[in-house]
């Protein structure tokens, strides 16, 4: 049954987490087309206001030279400055051609090579005439001379463009950056989904292990009582309890994996000094074992102790591998202000400082056999439940290795 909860607030958990991505990739998604809704609202009004502007303009524009023509009428002649109205006519944007009845250009801001090619001023005046109903402007009356004012659009086109341009400039990078951001998003969370899915195979199975140990050491608790009632040496019942003891804690240590981790404060001196006493007793002859913990005064901090002496065992053990049957290790626990250390030495191979922080990811290993998840697990142990740090500290090849572990007083840990 904690098993099954264990598993359904994981999955939960990943529900839950999918949830919040799904969700910020709508809202992302939501405002991304508000903006793009947004630009083309904007752009629709500018595009209107400017139209509305420009037709101003230009109404403006031919209202201003119907005056100047008129303007020049003195007792009935025509009296004006052609260069003059030119130089007014380059400043005019709406296309003008001011001719007389035989199609004489007085006045325009058309390109020399329409003014000077008959045929395309003939067709341009025409598609004046088609866009917008000429001006006529007379003067006299025998003989009555007549001026007529043809105009034509601006470029609506061109200039509603270069608006659209400028409020579009920048849509691209932001779509670009909103899809990036939901990418990332999007690979965190199924990327996490995965390393969850994992993580929850491997509780399931430890806790598995856990159980299935269970009924075994039970039974080989009957079996060592039975076994205290019998004509047997004495000593040997007691190191088979022992190590009954120990496999009893290693299947504690497996159920809490995936569980919700409590931390106890206890004297660091006689966890540690547990383990070392039962390596002691089972290591080989050629190495020695020293321990500093037993002869200090007690240092209290808060830790979880079957987890915590999992932690030095698997230290213990590595230093073991490393020693190959012949050296010392020495078992050191230390403080120095608010910190408490742990340190695990030995005098075997040595790590290459290339290893020094490799040792501790999944699936390193520099042994023939193993998995290379005891450093691996301890890290875990001690930085996710202890929030503590371990790490090498000092190691040179041929000349041993120290890992150090380290956590921080917590108030009560006195």
């Amino acid at each position: 049954m904690k098993l099954r909860r264990i598993t359904l607030s994981g999955e939960v958990f990943s529900l839950h987490r999918n949830t919040i991505v799904i969700v910020v990739g709508l809202a992302l998604a939501a405002l991304s087309i508000f903006y793009t809704w947004r630009v083309s609202a904007d752009m629709k009004h500018e595009d209107e206001m400017a139209i509305e502007q420009l037709r101003e303009d230009e109404r403006n524009a031919v209202e201003m030279w119907e005056d100047i023509l008129r303007n020049t009428n003195i007792g009935g002649q025509m009296v004006y400055n052609p260069e003059l109205l030119n130089k007014l006519a380059e400043h005019t944007n709406v296309p003008l051609i001011i001719a007389d009845e035989r199609l004489n250009v007085l006045v325009t801001n058309l390109s020399s090579e329409i003014v000077d090619n008959p045929k395309r001023l003939r067709e341009e005046i025409m598609l004046m005439s088609d866009k917008n109903r000429p001006i006529s402007v007379s003067y006299g009356v025998i003989p009555q001379v007549t001026f007529t004012i043809y105009f034509g659009t601006t470029d609506y086109q061109n200039l509603v463009s270069s608006a659209h341009s400028r409020a579009l400039a920048f849509f691209p990078y932001v779509q670009l950056i909103i899809i990036a951001v939901f990418a990332i998003f999007a690979y965190i969370a199924f990327s996490s989904t995965k390393q969850n899915e994992q993580n929850r195979v491997w509780v399931g199975l430890a806790k598995e292990t856990a159980h299935q140990l269970g009924t075994p050491t039970s039974s080989l608790l009957g079996w060592i009582e039975y076994l205290r009632s019998q004509p047997v040496d004495k000593m040997a019942v007691d190191e088979m309890a022992k190590d009954l003891a120990h496999l009893m804690k290693i299947v504690d240590r497996f159920s809490k994996i995936g569980s919700e981790t409590q931390l106890t404060s206890m004297n660091i001196n006689e966890v540690v000094g547990d383990t070392v006493m039962y390596f002691r007793r089972r290591i080989p002859r050629n190495v020695t074992l020293t321990y500093n913990g037993l002869a200090m005064s007690p240092i209290k901090v808060s830790i979880n102790a079957a987890l915590f002496e999992w932690v030095v065992e698997n230290l213990m053990k590595n230093s073991l591998d490393a020693l190959q049957g012949q050296g010392s290790i020495d078992v050191e626990v230390g403080e120095s202000g608010d910190m408490v250390y742990v340190d695990v030495s030995d005098s075997g191979k040595g790590i290459p400082k290339g290893n020094w922080t490799r040792i501790f990811e999944p699936g390193f290993t520099t042994k023939t056999r193993g998995w290379g998840l005891g450093l691996s697990l301890s890290r875990r142990i001690i930085e996710e439940y202890h929030k503590g740090k371990i790490a090498v500290v000092r190691s040179e090849p041929g000349r041993g290795t120290t890992i150090r572990v380290t956590l921080k007083r917590r108030e009560g840990d006195v």
